[in-house]
């Protein structure tokens, strides 16, 4: 059975184009990893500063390595400054 996750990250209205950057560069070495069947990011049309990740992954050992990766645990670092509200991440099984 895959895991998905859903990841909200929300911006201070001013830094909105910098944690985009930020997040936007997770992409690439995330799509990249085993284990990894969807990662998108997507953006609040009625909120731009509402970020989310929409990810599905083969298993709770592929997301489990995801967590420990360096490029993911780096963007949480460096978002940190650029929130107004703590990060959200769940964690849900299809019914």
């Amino acid at each position: 059975m895959t895991v998905h996750i859903v990841a909200r990250f929300v911006a201070r209205p001013e830094c909105v184009g910098e944690l985009r950057t930020l997040l936007l560069g997770l992409l690439a070495p995330t799509r990249r990893e085993a284990g990894c069947l969807r990662y998108e990011l997507l953006t609040n049309t009625a909120d731009p500063t509402d970020f989310t990740f929409v990810e599905e992954w083969a298993d709770d050992a592929a997301i489990d390595a995801h967590l420990e990766t360096a490029h993911l645990k780096g963007t949480v670092v460096q978002s940190q400054p650029l929130l107004a509200a703590d990060l959200d991440v769940r964690r849900y099984a299809a019914c």
